[in-house]
């Protein structure tokens, strides 16, 4: 039994990394989740009709916001989160097509 030990330990942690790989696209849709909570429940952003992107800790913001305050403060919003690389605004401030 203990000849295996080092055997097993090896398979353990060869596992664990191919798991901990894996993770990584999720790391994606973690951000997206966040993001959007961030924004929806942010008085400034008002979050409902906004779209999040995230491809590799990139995030694209799409939309629309009622204001300039809004606009910038979303991008502020998007950047505390963990794993943000960097936030592409792409918000567009005003009322709501009709």
């Amino acid at each position: 039994m203990r000849r295996f030990a080092p055997a097993l330990i090896g398979l353990c942690l060869s596992i664990g990394s191919a798991l901990g790989a894996a993770e990584k696209p999720g790391n994606d849709d973690r951000i997206s989740d966040q993001v959007r909570m961030r924004l929806a429940t942010d008085p400034d952003v008002k979050g409902g009709a906004l779209d999040v992107v995230v491809k590799d800790g990139a995030v694209i913001l799409k939309g629309r916001v009622d204001s300039d305050r809004g606009k910038e403060k979303a991008t502020k919003l998007a950047k505390k989160i963990k794993g943000v690389k960097s936030v592409d605004n792409e918000l567009s401030v005003g009322p709501p097509n009709v």
